[in-house]
């Protein structure tokens, strides 16, 4: 009987130091797999702020070009106008609004 308890202990043993070296790689593999994980994160950011200068230089490029006579950007130009005409009109209505 004692033979058996001191069997099963050692089994018991054997499998708890399995499954702390499992617990422990999983651990390990977490912490790299996290770091990856922010890795990727700033490469992403990193990534979308490159978007978005390029986005601003295309709608540069579009402007320059329409305001060089390019007559495929006219419609663009004419467009930026509009808005920038909205936009001077709507300061000026709240100047007067306000009362200045």
């Amino acid at each position: 009987m004692l033979s058996e308890l001191e069997n099963n202990f050692s089994v018991l043993e054997k499998k708890i130091l399995s499954l702390y070296k499992k617990h422990k790689n999983l651990s390990e593999k977490h912490a790299e797999l996290s770091d990856e994980l922010q890795k990727l994160k700033a490469d992403y950011d990193e990534e979308k702020r490159r978007n978005q200068i390029l986005v601003e230089e295309n709608k540069e490029l579009k402007l320059y070009s329409a305001i060089s006579g390019n007559a495929e950007h006219n419609r663009l130009m004419k467009n930026h106008i509009n808005r920038l005409v909205k936009e001077i009109d709507m300061c000026v209505s709240e100047l007067q609004n306000s009362g200045l």
